[in-house]
């Protein structure tokens, strides 16, 4: 009992800490667990499970920065203005269907099931015409993190991969009657976008055509010939682009995204090599070289030095049982007049419990014991597995997603802004892909038996 208060106040003090902004999320992730640790009297050991947490993320670590590295200088190079300009003439300046487009390529780029993935590519690809347009970049992180969640319950990807394993069932059992449910989720996601973009139209003063108001601010709208390389070509005295490299450039990332997606070799290192010949063919001097590691240092220190902090609150969260404690706390307080509607209350566990504790701690700790208990109410261990993926929309806002923070530092934001101003729309998924799955009785409304 103890260890459970102590987790659930471990977990209440961080949220509370980085959402009012009384401490950033770098060092909540390292001071609030190390207190928590020594206030349950693990002093001796807590050097040790912050050391195991830190190891079980540092492939996750170097991967993000090397992939920073390598998409940072692809946009330097110019890989992705030709597409920008195009896209610029297609949407005549419409906020509406920049952010529509967003949601289109997240969804289609998130069928490869890595989150990371998605984030590089659809940022990289998107990110510069935000930017020249002047659309608040929180709202690019919030389209891409929920057509990620979505896609995320697809077979290859974690969440039902997890739950097949745990519960010794074929990952088929649990998609195929979730994807009316995903596809609803995912034209709700478009839905979303929708809205943004037409908030943003109004914002910026624009009209349907494109044109732009009178109302409309020299700070709402960048002018469309700015562009990031150019201006910083004016400060360091030459133009850092590389147009004649262009395809070469196009044809080492497709090379790239085909290795990852078939799994040549793994992520980091595919990251780490493609990094250097990226670098050795557009900036082949050691001056032009050091400048471009210089330029994009900044963003990489921010999401590995999270990554590395967050390896110590998962580490100390595993270490000292808390997780186990706080899952079967909630468990045991499920009343029993609720058994019958077991596959429901999965769904709706799911939602916090995904957050607060990482995916491997929810499938492999607390979905056998719910689905056992749903077992005596006649509700089989694939609803129970369905009802336990609807969470993932809100899952992917987690401080223990190691994705999000890469996803945060390529767009620029603060890690707490993009989560209050996501939480809404992603905890909106998840009910929508809730309800999708109960009216196609993919997820029972109630169980077939009564327990004894």
């Amino acid at each position: 009992m103890t260890l459970t208060i102590l987790a659930f106040s471990m977990v209440v003090v961080f949220m509370y800490l980085i959402m009012t902004k009384r401490m950033s999320p770098l060092i909540a992730l390292i001071v609030v667990p190390t207190t928590f640790g020594l206030l349950g009297g693990f002093a001796r050991q807590l050097g040790t499970m912050m050391l195991d947490g830190i190891r079980n993320l540092a492939p996750t670590g170097v991967m993000l920065m090397f992939a920073i590295l390598y998409f940072g200088i692809m946009i330097d190079a110019g890989l992705f203005e030709p597409f920008v300009r195009r896209m610029v003439r297609l949407v005549h300046g419409d906020p509406v269907k920049i952010v529509v487009g967003t949601a289109v390529l997240a969804l289609l780029v998130s069928l490869d099931g890595d989150g990371s993935t998605t984030y590089m590519i659809t940022t990289a690809a998107m990110l510069p015409l935000y930017r020249r347009l002047g659309i608040r970049p929180l709202i690019l992180a919030c389209v891409t993190v929920l057509a990620s969640g979505v896609l995320n319950i697809t077979p290859w990807g974690g969440p039902t991969a997890r739950a097949a394993s745990a519960l010794q069932i074929d990952p088929a059992q649990i998609f195929v009657p979730m994807v009316p449910a995903m596809i609803v989720c995912a034209l709700f996601v478009v839905f979303v976008a929708y809205r943004l973009g037409a908030r943003e139209r109004g914002r910026l003063g624009v009209s349907v055509d494109g044109t732009v108001h009178a109302d409309a601010t020299a700070d709402d709208l960048l002018p469309i010939e700015a562009s990031p390389s150019s201006a910083e070509a004016a400060v360091v005295g030459h133009d850092i682009r590389r147009p004649g490299r262009l395809w070469l450039n196009a044809l080492l990332t497709a090379l790239l995204l085909v290795a990852l997606v078939a799994g040549v070799m793994p992520l980091p290192v595919l990251f780490m090599i493609a990094f250097a010949i990226a670098m050795m063919l557009n900036y082949p001097s050691l001056a032009e070289q050091k400048a471009r590691l210089t330029a994009h240092a900044g963003n990489i220190l921010a999401v590995v030095g999270l990554i590395f902090a967050a390896g110590i609150f998962t580490g100390i969260l595993a270490g000292t049982k808390m997780v186990d404690a706080m899952a079967n706390s909630v468990i045991h307080l499920v009343p029993r007049p609720l058994g019958p509607y077991l596959s429901i209350v999965t769904g709706i566990l799911s939602i916090p419990f995904t957050f607060l504790i990482s995916n491997d701690a929810f499938y492999y700790g607390v979905l056998p014991i719910l689905a056992k208990a749903g077992a005596a109410y006649g509700i089989s261990a694939a609803e129970i597995a369905r009802a336990s993926v609807t969470g993932q929309p809100v899952h992917l806002l987690s401080p223990l997603v190691p994705s999000t923070y890469l996803l945060v530092g390529l767009v620029e934001v603060e890690f707490d802004e993009h989560q209050r101003f996501t939480l809404k729309w992603a905890l909106l998924t998840s009910l929508v892909m809730l309800g999708v799955g109960l009216l196609t009785a993919a997820i029972p409304a109630v169980g077939r038996a009564v327990a004894p």
